[in-house]
């Protein structure tokens, strides 16, 4: 048994490959890579220098248009926001931008700023990130300390469900998605760190203070 990164329960195997092994946790629902099959810091950047994040590429930008049309549709020019794992290719906010918005830009990889983590915002955009994270507890709660009040956080990620079969499921197949949600693990994550509301459009989860 492994201790879940999220809520740190007991948890059982759920799913075991040649060479790695993922477990699923009772409580929260989340599924996660075991521990010694982390890829460090060198593997994960070079895996992310392979993405071919174009910002002007219109089937990208399609892709993160969800996340987008739900910021500008909630707030405007006015508000500050943050886009939480740009990537190298910072495409949310290159699109937010040309509408005249304030986006700024973290990634621990690419865009390390942590003086932007001093900061509070009305909006956060963690597009394709949160699959990424060896500790989810930690980051959701800095996520939820970096929100004003009546902010709102936008992940976009795959979430795993019943009818899924997760040993052909691709998703689990790129070595740095190591920690993947069901719906129950967004609504223990509402609870835990302290949210007031959760929407869940396909993709898109949105989670507002």
């Amino acid at each position: 048994m492994e201790l879940c990164p999220l809520c740190n329960t007991k948890s059982r195997i759920f799913y075991h490959a040649k060479n790695r092994v993922y477990f699923v946790c009772p409580v929260c629902q989340g599924i996660f890579l075991e521990k010694r099959a982390l890829p460090d810091e060198m593997s994960e950047k070079e895996r992310y220098k392979e993405h071919n994040n174009d910002v002007t590429d219109i089937r990208y930008q399609n892709f993160v248009s969800p996340i987008v049309n739900a910021i500008l549709n909630d707030f405007s020019p006015h508000h500050a926001g943050l886009d939480f794992g740009a990537g190298t290719g910072p495409v949310i906010s290159k699109m937010l931008e040309d509408k005249n918005f304030y986006i700024a830009q973290y990634d621990p990889f690419f865009y390390n700023y942590p003086e932007l983590l001093d900061n509070t915002y009305d909006y956060i955009a963690a597009c394709e990130v949160i699959e990424h994270f060896h500790n989810p507890a930690k980051e959701f709660a800095l996520l939820k300390s970096l929100l004003k009040p009546g902010g709102k956080l936008y992940c976009m990620t795959t979430i795993f469900n019943h009818t899924i079969d997760f040993k052909t499921w691709n998703y689990k197949d790129d070595p740095t998605h190591v920690f993947f949600y069901q719906e129950a693990t967004f609504a223990y994550i509402k609870k835990t760190f302290g949210f007031n509301h959760l929407i869940i459009t396909g993709h898109v989860i949105i989670l507002s203070c």
